[in-house]
């Protein structure tokens, strides 16, 4: 035999010839076996003696048959379709064509070896049909309905809550409903008004009729239906509580609500109100009773027409003095403050105003109401710098602010006032101190800068 050269083979080189046409052969056979079993052989270098290489192989999942091959420390036959374990051993039997499997080394450490057939305790065998359901159970996120703890649960949550029916049934019994504002006080107003009630319960309804009267249209239908007047004539109680409450009511009713202010006005609340101020009352009275007027004259040039006839400045004035009633003095300078700067802006028909009748007709009655000869006359322009002396803050910018008000009639008098210049001095110098405190803290156009300005502007028209 001659080789490729043209010399004669050795002995030697046939025989290796034959070796390597014998490994392509068995190479060609398992190749046609793996693609038909759908296995991965990996050769091994362990042999059982019998001349038949070993094969490591990773079986691919099978989506219709999950059944998993339980190897043992022996070699056996693998069915169709079987999954083996991660780690196994398997082979191609070349005489009689069939798959094999046998526990690899590190899981024969694991498994039982008492001479019987080995058996993989921790893996479980599953059809493919029982995964799915599981799986599908899993997403939906749904348990076993009929386990032990699954129903506990659901007659713990039972228990805790009473059928609709039940609940139905006892809402029927009870003839609930909703109360509308206007039947709430029509109640209130039936209790207040009945000869039976006591005075804590006559106080508590107009309490809580004080609460529903902020709404425009509940102050409206408290006069349609009568309740005004009920409240009205309550001023003239004896029972202090009674007094306050009533004013209480009638401040909230008539604050920025017109209709209700004319309804109030002409119904003869405010010579009522002024008594309450005018003659000897605990304060919290007079209070409500201060607010009460003041919610009645702020943007109302009918009702300040006749508070000024009625003498309603005499009356501030009087209790501006009352010892005791220092939480009454900024409420009545920032009463006055109100009114001479809400007159001065209706008179100044701005670009962004369209006059309309109601206009031309509140221009004439503020032009009938002659506020700032009263108020020098009465001696406000010596009442109002008193308040300068307070150590509070926004007193002393209320009155800064009401003493500029008060200039076109005050300034001669304030000029002529040395204890109001000495004042002005004192402050600005303690201001401009606070000033600078603000800018060191990053505030350039603080509070405090703002009281000075008024400061400033108020000594610069007294010279």
């Amino acid at each position: 035999m001659s080789n490729v050269y043209g010399r004669p083979c050795s002995c030697s080189e046939v025989r290796k010839m034959l070796v390597l046409w014998m490994l392509s052969l068995l190479i060609a056979v398992a190749a046609s076996e793996n693609s038909q079993s759908g296995l991965t052989v990996l050769e091994d270098s362990g042999s059982d003696g019998t001349g038949h290489d070993e094969a490591h192989v990773n079986d691919e999942f099978d989506d219709e048959d999950l059944e998993v091959f339980q190897p043992t420390n022996q070699w056996q036959t693998l069915k169709p379709g079987q999954a083996v374990p991660r780690g196994s051993h398997v082979r191609l039997n070349l005489q009689t064509g069939q798959r094999e499997a046998k526990l690899g080394e590190e899981q024969q450490a694991r498994y039982l070896r008492d001479g019987q057939r080995a058996v993989n305790t921790k893996t479980p065998s599953f059809t493919a049909q029982e995964l799915k359901e599981t799986l599908k159970l899993f997403k939906e996120g749904v348990d076993d309905p009929t386990h032990p703890q699954r129903r506990e649960e659901e007659e713990a949550l039972k228990a805790k809550f009473r059928p609709l029916e039940e609940l139905k049934r006892d809402l029927a019994e009870l003839d609930m409903r909703v109360e509308s504002d206007v039947e709430i006080m029509r109640r209130l107003i039936t209790k207040f008004n009945s000869s039976d009630a006591t005075v804590e319960e006559r106080v508590k309804a107009l309490h809580d009729l004080e609460y529903l009267v902020h709404q425009v249209d509940n102050a409206q239908n408290l006069v349609s239906m009568g309740g005004m007047k009920l409240v009205i004539s309550a001023l003239n109680s004896s029972d202090f509580g009674l007094q306050g409450n009533a004013a209480f009511v009638l401040g909230s009713a008539i604050s920025s609500n017109p209709s209700v202010q004319v309804d109030v006005t002409e119904g003869g609340a405010l010579l009522k109100l002024l008594t309450l101020l005018a003659t000897p009352r605990p304060v919290p009275v007079k209070k409500k009773a201060l607010f009460a007027v003041a919610s009645l004259l702020r943007h109302f040039p009918y009702a300040q027409g006749h508070f000024l006839k009625l003498g309603g400045m005499q009356v501030l004035v009087d209790l501006f003095q009352t010892p005791g009633g220092e939480a009454l003095r900024i409420r009545i300078v920032t009463l006055i403050y109100d009114m001479i700067v809400e007159k001065e802006l209706i008179s100044q028909s701005g670009m962004d105003q369209i006059p309309d009748s109601s206009y031309q007709e509140r221009l004439r009655q503020y032009s009938e109401v002659a506020l700032l000869p009263v108020l020098a006359e009465q001696g406000w322009c010596r009442l109002v710098p008193a308040l300068l002396a307070s150590s509070e803050h926004d007193w002393r910018e209320k009155a800064l602010r009401t003493l500029l008000a008060m200039m076109p009639c005050c300034q001669a008098e304030f000029r002529q006032d040395r204890a109001l210049s000495l004042s002005l001095g004192d402050l600005q110098t303690q201001y401009r101190e606070l000033v600078l405190t603000e800018k060191d803290l990053g505030d350039e156009e603080g509070y405090f800068g703002e009281i000075l300005v008024l400061l400033d502007t108020v000594a610069l028209k007294m010279q």
